[in-house]
């Protein structure tokens, strides 16, 4: 906080510049004295005046005139806009920013084959993409996914406590990348297929896969944070839908929904249920409260492929393949969309977002098939006190 003295106006030093100098007033509420300093940051900014007589009537006045700094800012990140695709037309408000470089994952930490190469190709999930067979778990893998999962609740829910009006989304991925290093944990996502970061952060209109950047949370948004963690060699998937600040009843409704979808999937997770019959349950709730299901993306099997057969659409008289077995191990994960199901993908080839630009939500939990019923392997814990949706509905 300084101000620019007079004799560092410049160099000028011309009668009639001086004269303008001593014309002024100085802008401090209530002092009505010449003014010949001037803020050093305003200049910066294009501000124009701002004009003091002295260094104290400044800081007197420090607190009122430091908005103007802040506003000032606002404009100019508004006005400069970063858009790395300038011929492309976005579906919704939503913008993508500038990203941070690619986190570093310690040599010591275990990690899936894709983390390592080039194209971030997963070639055990290539060797089994043609078969159709589900694996069973015996108890080894069973009790690998557990941990696994039970270790991924712990990195999201990290996560949660960090989200607030102005915290980007990329420091929310430095959060879960440390998390997950903290747990002797690879991020799952980093270098998948050549994604960039460390887990998914899906902002109002993106369905899934948003990329985590510089964009800081805004007041009203809904923010979807999907972790996957991969430990000892097991993957364990989990995402939840929070809200930022002050949400509207329609954005409530949506996330609620959606959450509701899945409580209503899971409790028919039992043997001898047809994948095929989620979507079913799941598309009946949410059009019942007005929204659609998304179907370009479903559930997954998981252990120590990232994803593997069975898939499970979420959507009504779908054709998926298989019947559940007790050791079957995957995700259902519903995206329930205000407007249309249709979805595009952004040029960075991974951002998923709504055709008209309208919100969309989703959770997932990772599932185990008992004998009697199913096992939430990415349940919260009892009394967790971490943040929830339903705390602010």
């Amino acid at each position: 906080m300084a101000l620019l003295s007079s004799s560092a106006v410049g160099s000028v030093s011309s009668s009639s510049m001086a004269g303008k100098m001593a014309a002024r007033v100085c802008e401090t509420p209530g002092c009505n004295n010449d003014a010949r300093l001037q803020c050093p940051t305003c200049i910066k900014l294009d501000i124009i005046g701002s004009y003091f007589c002295t260094q104290e009537c400044f800081k007197k006045g420090w607190n009122d005139h430091k908005q103007l700094h802040k506003k000032a800012k606002e404009k100019n990140l508004t006005q400069s806009v970063y858009n790395p695709w300038p011929n492309y037309r976005f579906t919704g408000p939503l913008r993508p920013y500038q990203q941070s470089p690619k986190r570093i994952v310690p040599d010591l930490i275990p990690r899936p084959d894709y983390a390592d190469q080039a194209e971030g190709i997963p070639i055990s999930e290539r060797q089994m993409k043609e078969t159709t067979g589900i694996k069973v778990l015996n108890e080894e893998e069973q009790e690998g996914m557990r941990l696994a999962c039970r270790l991924g609740r712990e990195v999201l829910d990290v996560a949660a406590k960090a989200i607030q009006v102005g915290v980007t989304t990329d420091e929310i991925d430095r959060i879960v990348h440390e998390a997950c290093i903290d747990r002797d944990c690879y991020p799952s996502p980093l270098n998948y297929y050549e994604f960039p970061k460390s887990c998914c952060t899906s902002v109002n209109e993106v369905i899934c896969h948003g990329i985590p950047d510089m964009r800081p949370l805004q007041d009203g948004d809904i923010l979807n944070i999907d972790v996957t963690v991969y430990h000892k060699g097991y993957h364990g998937d989990l995402n939840e839908t929070f809200f930022v600040g002050q949400v509207s009843e329609a954005s409530k409704e949506l996330v609620k929904t959606t959450y509701k979808c899945l409580e209503l999937a899971i409790n028919e997770v039992r043997p001898n249920v047809r994948y095929r019959e989620i979507g079913n349950i799941i598309q009946q709730n949410a059009q019942a409260h007005g929204f659609s299901v998304v179907r370009g993306y479903c559930g997954h099997g998981i252990h120590q492929l990232f994803h593997t057969s069975p898939s499970v659409p979420h959507y009504a008289k779908n054709k998926a393949i298989g019947v559940m077995k007790p050791g079957h191990c995957f995700t259902i994960e519903p995206m329930i969309s205000e407007g249309t199901w249709r979805d595009e993908t952004w040029p960075d080839g991974w951002t998923a977002v709504t055709l008209d630009g309208k919100r969309s939500a989703q959770f997932e939990h990772t599932l185990l098939v008992t004998e009697t019923g199913c096992e939430v392997l990415t349940k919260r814990l009892t009394n967790d006190g971490q943040p929830h949706f339903f705390d602010q509905l």
